[in-house]
């Protein structure tokens, strides 16, 4: 019931639901007061010239392009917590049965949140920790972790002094043989150092007009072949320390030898390879020619069908077991010709290296008689040699920077620069178990890197040959620092 002479009750102004000082002129603060009224009441005003902005972001599923990932939002319930949180459990966690959560928004758990979609544009694996994306990602996705990079010790862990070890290009004067056992020849002597019990043992004094130009172990690592600056070679029984045999045929030097089961070659700076069959009494059952200089390289190949040569003359050869002329030829190299290594990974591929004017590594396939690729490596190529466990090679250089290059291949991109030698990298020889190599080198030592790892499957031993492998493994175990070999 209204009174008489009284004023309805009007709404009390905004101005005055605000509790301010008395002191204060509320014309003064009317500005104010619509700025925070505008704030109070965002939901019913919005300004025709400008947009309100806040501390916080809330997005707006709206506007999402759930296309993009797969999914289809869920009409009416977009807001709704279960929805979000069973999508977040459903990409993180991967649960076999829903929650139910999930079956009230009708959320399916099959249905992943992320998945690789190319119009995306990003890695697979930088939407989930795992590196994969569903069950149904693209083929080749591993849901696997990403496997980090290889740590390789950028440093020997031993070191052995080699006096009087030759400082020459063209000759190979170290080699490691199936029984662990390690030759070196120095001046006219050739030692013998067990790389399990580090025992230095003096196989031989060839004579002190003579010197040795190479070493090679057969491949049961129980006979040793030495080539002389005679031009002979000479066959010794590592275990009883006695020569067995000695074949002549060359004029000049033996810097390089090769064995494949019951043959051996040599090559001599009279430009001549000789093919030996020490079953045979003669000292030769063939002769190859096809260099034009000294032949400082001889790999054959791991099924012993192939040789290859290579040698002064900067020339690369390819010969067949019958052969006495070259079936391939490779002239693409600009300087001589040493290093050379058949890939045990892939039959028919063969890795070159040329000297200080070419400085590159080449790749052949000799079953297509095709050049695959060639890398500068800006310093003279000594030794290349692949590893047996992994798809990888190592090559040791000379001028101008003395170092070793563990590589990945087909990409050839580098894994390790080792450095440690003061003069060139000259002689190279990987361990039985393929996992260390040892590199010599003119400032007379020999170095030991742990550069490949170790085969990813291992056969079941018996305890006997477990043990053995084990003491394998630790090369040198029983005598870390520096030593001597004689």
């Amino acid at each position: 019931m209204e009174v008489d002479g009284e004023d309805p009750p009007k709404k009390p102004s905004s101005s005055s639901q605000l509790n301010l000082p008395p002191s204060m002129n509320r014309p003064t603060v009317s500005l104010e007061t619509q700025r925070i009224n505008r704030l109070i009441d965002s939901n019913h005003y919005h300004s025709p010239s400008k947009p309100i902005y806040s501390d916080r972001f809330i997005p707006s599923r709206s506007g999402s392009n759930f296309a993009l990932f797969g999914l289809e939002p869920s009409p009416g319930k977009e807001d709704g917590p279960g929805s979000y949180a069973g999508m977040l459990r459903a990409a993180m966690f991967e649960p076999d049965t829903p929650e139910k959560g999930d079956v009230v928004t009708g959320f399916s758990p099959s249905r992943k949140m992320f998945r690789y979609k190319t119009e995306t544009q990003r890695p697979v694996n930088s939407f989930s920790p795992l590196g994969g994306a569903g069950d149904d990602e693209a083929p080749g996705v591993s849901r696997s972790p990403v496997k980090p990079t290889r740590n390789i010790l950028k440093s020997a862990y031993k070191v052995l002094d080699a006096p009087a070890l030759q400082d020459d290009f063209y000759l190979n004067l170290v080699d490691w043989s199936a029984q662990n056992v390690l030759a070196v020849g120095l001046a006219n002597c050739v030692y013998l150092w067990n790389a399990c019990t580090s025992k230095v043992t003096k196989l031989c004094d060839i004579g002190v007009d003579e010197s040795v130009c190479s070493v090679s172990w057969a491949l049961r690592g129980t006979h040793l072949a030495i080539g002389t600056s005679s031009g002979t070679v000479e066959i010794w029984d590592a275990l009883r320390c006695k020569r067995i045999r000695t074949m002549e045929g060359h004029r000049l030097r033996v810097g390089a030898l090769a064995w494949s089961s019951s043959v051996l070659s040599s090559g001599s700076r009279d430009k001549s390879i000789l093919q030996r069959d020490i079953r045979c009494q003669e000292d030769h059952v063939s002769k190859l020619t096809g260099h034009k200089s000294e032949v400082c390289g001889l790999k054959w190949s791991y099924d012993n069908r192939e040789l290859a040569s290579g040698g002064n003359d900067n020339k690369l050869l390819v010969w067949n077991q019958h052969s006495t002329q070259p079936v391939l030829r490779y002239c693409e190299h600009t300087a001589a010709v040493k290093a050379i290594a058949w890939s045990p990974h892939l039959h028919g591929l063969l890795a070159s290296g040329g000297g200080t004017a070419d400085r590159c590594i080449r790749f052949w396939n000799t079953t297509t008689n095709t050049s695959l690729n060639c890398v500068d490596t800006t310093s003279q190529v000594c030794n290349l040699a692949w590893s047996k466990n992994v798809n990888e090679l190592v090559s040791t250089h000379g001028y101008s920077q003395n170092q070793i290059i563990v590589w990945k291949y087909p990409t050839m991109s580098k894994l390790a620069t080792l450095t440690g030698h003061t003069f060139r990298v000259l002689y190279l020889a990987v361990s039985p178990d393929g996992q260390t190599i040892v590199t010599g080198a003119g400032d007379e030592t020999l170095r030991f890197w742990n550069i490949f790892p170790s085969p990813k499957s291992q056969v079941k031993k018996e305890p006997q040959d477990a043990l053995f492998s084990s003491r394998e493994s630790k090369i040198g175990a029983l005598s870390f620092g520096r030593t001597t070999i004689r």
